[in-house]
């Protein structure tokens, strides 16, 4: 699918669906007047990453006190079938991240109540879910349809139907799903971050996430090297954060 091609479906997309006008009107103005605020302040950030990064192992060691060597073991058949399920999907989204992280912070919490926002495959989601299953906790997702790919159906695809039940997933743009979140529940053990990547996007989440999330929760936050946004938020509220170096992006967490 060429770019023009598919902007006009993106856009056609949102003219079917009402509830995400919002949104709409967000993105226009992101992709012309405030175009050049995606990537401000990046090359400062990785500069500032870069002196800091420290590898997956080692962040969930040194905040968690936890190893991260049982992970892949402990699950390695959801994990294989997971990995199944994203080789069959027909729409291409984003391949899994920092996986132990995510599952580790869940365990040191002993998290009860998750949110995340951006799902794709669904590769975070089924880190969460599997530490979350085994206390019947509940993980709260934000996640815009993909409108150009009609890959609707395929969102969450690697999460298997018995973690599901401890899934809800809310199909909007953060500024409308997150309150959807807050009003249903009002406090988080962890937050996950990998959704909208301009800076204005971050910043206002991290503003909105942070304010729900609880005193010793963890809060992770996916590619913060695409801006500034995640340093500054972190200095703004003297926060003291982890960068976790993985596959050539950065990762920021700590402990509220």
């Amino acid at each position: 699918m060429n770019e023009i091609t598919r902007v006009l479906k993106t856009f056609v997309g949102y003219l079917k669906r009402p509830d995400l006008y919002p949104e709409l009107g967000r993105k226009i103005i992101k992709n012309t007047i405030n175009r050049d605020n995606a990537f401000k302040g990046k090359e400062k950030t990785n500069l500032w990453a870069a002196e800091r990064a420290v590898s997956q192992k080692q962040a969930v060691s040194k905040l968690f006190g936890l190893e991260i060597d049982s992970f892949r073991n402990d699950f390695q058949e959801t994990l294989a079938k997971a990995d199944q399920r994203e080789k069959e999907c027909p729409v291409k989204m984003g391949g899994p991240g920092a996986l132990e992280l995510i599952y580790y912070a869940c365990e040191f919490t002993n998290a009860q109540h998750v949110v995340e926002t951006g799902v794709a495959y669904g590769w975070s989601s089924l880190a969460s879910l599997l530490s979350l299953a085994k206390r019947n906790g509940t993980l709260y997702s934000s996640d815009m349809p993909y409108l150009a790919q009609d890959g609707d159906q395929y969102v969450g695809y690697v999460v298997p139907q018995n973690l599901r039940a401890n899934w809800k997933l809310f199909r909007f743009a953060d500024k409308e799903s997150l309150p959807k979140i807050f009003s249903e529940n009002a406090v988080f053990d962890v937050l996950h971050y990998d959704s909208d990547k301009s800076y204005n996007g971050r910043i206002w989440a991290y503003q909105e996430l942070y304010k729900h999330l609880r005193k010793g929760g963890v809060f992770i936050s996916d590619d913060i090297g695409d801006n500034s946004a995640y340093q500054d938020f972190c200095e703004h509220n003297d926060i003291e954060t982890t960068v976790v170096e993985y596959e050539g992006k950065y990762i920021g967490v700590f402990i509220k």
